[in-house]
């Protein structure tokens, strides 16, 4: 055989040897990358994303996708929370401007002094967006209703409703506006937590060791100049302006601040309905009469009737509400005067005018919060950064 045909064969030897290789390496990937049929990555725990997040475990899941705790091995070893979008488009989309969010957040906040939470790095992983951010404990509802929905001391609501006003102020000062504050959306640092018996009610109760809280989920989050959907904020907290369609801008988070520090006081819902008619019906109920101004702009005529809600009490919805709501003083807890305080910042952030609402600047000079301001020494090193 001459030198010819032997360079022909190793040649073809190698061309086929290359082949099979690329073949099984497209395998390999094609097995490792897999995507279920709602979009959610295939993943198992000891996988390992971008040569550097290892997967611990999942955290928790919704409709974008899902949370997983990562050992990070380019920063020493610790752990992260990675979020990984479907791989579905308008999801994928959602990421990209959640990304550019959190991006401006960390070039106008970058010492992490604002109580939002901190993304560290994001990257496309097979068509899946993925975010890494710092790891965070339970949500300040997920710990409520693993504790029997025993609601948080008035110390505790006091601490963490002074945080989630910081933390959106900046939001607000910085021409953003939230749009889905809830308490699944805020999140403890740390929700380790003392365990004491109650004998009259035969259960042990929790009480978590540290209130400090970080603002996360800025999926939604709106810049001023940004179009702005007709409606937002998940049911439970959604501003009247928004149910009417009367256009929203920042007050409509003051207003989910409201209804979120009344369910950390009394351990349930404020407005616990999936109708807007009923919805607005608990509104009156609790805070009043909606302001006729509101009424005549609105394009939802059809929840009114010569100027008035078009609600019958005697209905079955309208027992509903009669019995499940009242005045919002009603609510008290307690005749000490710190409960009045709340109640009284509660009332400003139930405003039906958003153009009268409080401000998250004025909120956080109202009395309820005074001890916070005169005190030095608070239960940690980050609630003593947030109280000077």
């Amino acid at each position: 055989m001459g030198k010819t045909e032997l360079s022909w064969l190793y040649k073809s030897f190698l061309d086929c040897l290359c082949f099979c290789l690329c073949r099984s390496d497209s395998r390999t990937r094609a097995s490792a990358v897999k995507d279920d049929e709602e979009g959610h990555l295939v993943y198992r725990p000891g996988d390992v994303l971008q040569e550097r997040y290892e997967i611990v475990n999942t955290l928790g899941e919704g409709t974008f996708g899902r949370v997983v705790q990562c050992i990070d091995h380019r920063r020493g070893g610790s752990r992260i929370a990675l979020k990984i979008i479907k791989n579905v488009e308008k999801y994928k989309e959602a990421a990209r401007l959640e990304i550019n969010v959190l991006e401006k957040i960390n070039e106008k906040d970058p010492e992490n002094k604002n109580l939002c939470v901190r993304m560290f790095d994001w990257f496309d992983y097979h068509g899946h967006m993925c975010i890494s951010f710092e790891l965070l404990a339970l949500s300040t509802f997920d710990f409520l209703k693993e504790n029997n929905y025993l609601p948080y001391s008035i110390g505790q609501v006091r601490h963490m409703a002074f945080q989630i006003c910081l933390a959106v102020k900046f939001l607000h000062d910085n021409k953003l506006t939230h749009t889905d504050l809830k308490p699944e959306n805020i999140l403890f640092v740390n929700s380790d937590y003392s365990i004491t018996y109650n004998a009259e009610k035969k259960r042990d109760e929790r009480t978590v060791k540290s209130t400090a809280v970080r603002v996360v989920d800025f999926g939604s989050a709106t810049f001023d100049h940004e179009h702005h959907s007709t409606i937002v904020s998940t049911r439970h907290y959604r501003a009247p302006e928004v149910i009417l369609e009367l256009g929203w801008s920042q007050p409509c988070d003051v207003w989910s601040i409201g209804c979120i520090l009344f369910e950390y006081y009394v351990g349930y819902t404020l407005f616990q309905t999936h109708d807007n008619r009923e919805h607005l019906a608990m509104m009156e109920r609790i805070q009043g009469p909606i302001p006729s101004r509101m009424i005549r702009k609105t394009r939802k005529q059809k929840y009114f009737y010569r100027g008035r809600l078009d609600w019958d009490e005697n209905s079955s919805a309208g027992r509903y509400v009669k019995e499940n709501c009242k005045p919002l003083r009603r609510y008290l807890l307690s005749e000490v005067e710190e409960h009045h305080q709340l109640f009284d910042l509660l009332e400003a952030m139930l405003e039906y005018e958003p153009s009268r609402r409080i401000t998250l600047s004025a909120s956080l000079r109202h009395p309820f919060f005074s001890p916070l301001r005169e005190s030095e020494h608070t239960a940690s090193s980050s609630s003593r950064d947030i109280s000077r």
